[in-house]
């Protein structure tokens, strides 16, 4: 009998499609309100919050790339995604606790909970994906429907835990808010482990021998002890940013080493990569402002309705997978129609022109605000669909022009890079998000709507810039892209 259903997708999809699901609803449910939650009930004033919130997302990624090898070469994949689910599933039940600040130990406890959130995410984060390519075989022509509909489970979760968990936190306390998020990682443990057996035969090396009892006691105890370091940099934060530095700092330059010990056009698209990555960092600076800045001016100056439906103002943010769910079908016909004519670095370029009308719209909406400082929702509706199709120009191209471009032999460590540009964004961003900061002497909305006006509109202005810039030098880097250098090279050198 077939494993195949109507879909005719393997069984093992429909199963890592589950767990990526109920993942994502708790990971996106928590940061939706998370900054909020320091402000209102933690008593940290918006700029601190906005900055920890930058650390915090920057060891998130940072981590990702250390799951996935431990995942790959260590304890399996499938042992990883088990252990990164619990360790997750503890971090949002410490969120929790640390709602009873009194009892708990409150601002302690939640830099422990983040540590764990931190090591947690970076185990499971990389794991399904690879997974799910070893279900096929080798050219295997379901996979991209495979990846695009497991992309759609990546937003429905994030889509569906961004409208309950604001909703349960105004009604029921942020206490039970995180405890939705830890219930949806405990779905994910149970699922999974009730259905190993869909993956007996499917794993990276590590999954396919024997358990390696000490090498996933020492994971497991390493990860604790990594889940309290992380925890120790959140309150340190000048230590985690010089870390981060150095990290950076040493990556690319192994990253020009490699480039220039090589000749012609494969040394030229290592550059390319590196130009758009670096695109790719003033994007992901723009995307960190959704649950930090434009979280707030939706509390702050935007009317909670949308078309006259009350919202909580946390649940704008739902509006990034929403927007992203209706418009990827519509990209991947004009992808389908217009071919190779439009190449990697014009569609980076689109991107970020869309990333600074985002902004650039909610400066001008300013200007049409209410007496009270109030501005209609349909100004940030308009900007989350302009940012959101700009995210799948940029960030959901990203690992494809990181393979499109880096040679085979330096996947891994130019994957590892591409999560770099995420993590140094998030500082960036944090950062930049404390500018729209409103001080605690600024009780009226008129006010808040002028420093949110001025520092959108500045944003926008810089990104509009950077547009420009990248615009003009699309048609070289294209020509690279495409490998038209190469002739003229070859001959050069012979």
């Amino acid at each position: 009998m077939s494993d195949l259903n109507i879909f005719k997708q393997p069984k093992p999809f429909y199963l890592i499609f589950s767990i990526e699901f109920w993942e994502r609803f708790g990971f996106y449910g928590m940061q939706a309100i998370l900054t909020v939650y320091m402000v209102k009930i933690l008593n940290m004033d918006e700029s601190t919050s906005f900055v920890l919130f930058g650390a915090f997302s920057a060891l998130v990624y940072g981590f990702v790339a250390a799951g996935g090898w431990i995942g790959d070469k260590v304890i399996g994949s499938k042992r990883a995604v088990t252990l990164g689910a619990i360790i997750l599933m503890i971090g949002y039940a410490l969120l929790g606790l640390s709602t009873a600040e009194q009892s708990f130990g409150g601002p302690t406890l939640i830099f422990i909970a983040m540590g764990f959130i931190t090591v947690g995410n970076g185990l499971f984060k990389a794991n399904p994906s690879s997974l799910l390519a070893k279900v096929y075989p080798e050219n295997d022509p379901r996979l991209d429907g495979a990846f695009t509909m497991y992309y759609m489970a990546i937003n429905l979760g994030s889509f569906i835990s961004m409208i309950i968990t604001p909703i349960v936190a105004e009604r029921a306390g942020y206490g039970m808010a995180f405890g939705v998020s830890a219930i949806g990682l405990a779905i994910t443990v149970v699922n999974f482990i009730m259905c190993q057996g869909m993956l007996r035969k499917v794993g990276s090396p590590a999954d396919l021998a024997p358990v390696n009892k000490t090498k996933l006691l020492l994971v497991t105890v390493g990860s604790v002890i990594a889940s309290f370091v992380c925890s120790y940099l959140l309150q340190n934060l000048a230590l985690a940013h010089g870390i981060l530095v150095v990290a950076g700092l040493t990556i690319v330059f192994f990253y020009f080493k490699e480039a220039l010990s090589i000749r012609g056009i494969e040394r030229q698209k290592m550059l390319v990569a590196f130009v758009l990555m670096l695109q790719g960092v003033v994007f992901f600076v723009l995307y960190f402002q959704m649950p930090t800045s434009l979280n707030f001016f939706a509390i702050h100056n935007v009317s909670h309705d949308i078309f006259g439906i009350g919202v909580e103002p946390e649940q704008f943010q739902a509006l990034n997978p929403f927007w992203i769910m209706v418009a990827s079908p519509v990209l991947a016909m004009l992808y389908g129609k217009l071919g190779d004519r439009l190449s990697m670095p014009f569609k980076f370029a689109c991107g970020m022109a869309l990333c600074a009308m985002s902004f650039l719209i909610l400066s001008w909406g300013a200007n049409f605000a209410n007496a009270e400082g109030i501005i209609s929702s349909n100004w940030l509706v308009l900007c989350y669909a302009f940012q959101s199709i700009g995210e799948l120009l940029v960030s959901g191209l990203g690992l494809a022009m990181v393979a499109q471009l880096v040679p085979q032999r330096m996947m891994g460590f130019a994957m590892g890079m591409w999560f770099l540009t995420s993590a140094t964004a998030a500082v960036i961003a944090g950062w930049v998000a404390s500018l729209t900061s409103v001080p605690s002497h600024v009780a009226s909305a008129t006010e808040s709507l002028a420093i949110y006006g001025d520092v959108f509109g500045k944003i926008g202005y810089a990104t509009a810039a950077i547009t420009v810039l990248t615009f003009l030098i699309a048609p070289k880097l294209s020509k690279i892209c495409r490998g038209e250098n190469e002739v003229v090279l070859e001959t050069a050198q012979a």
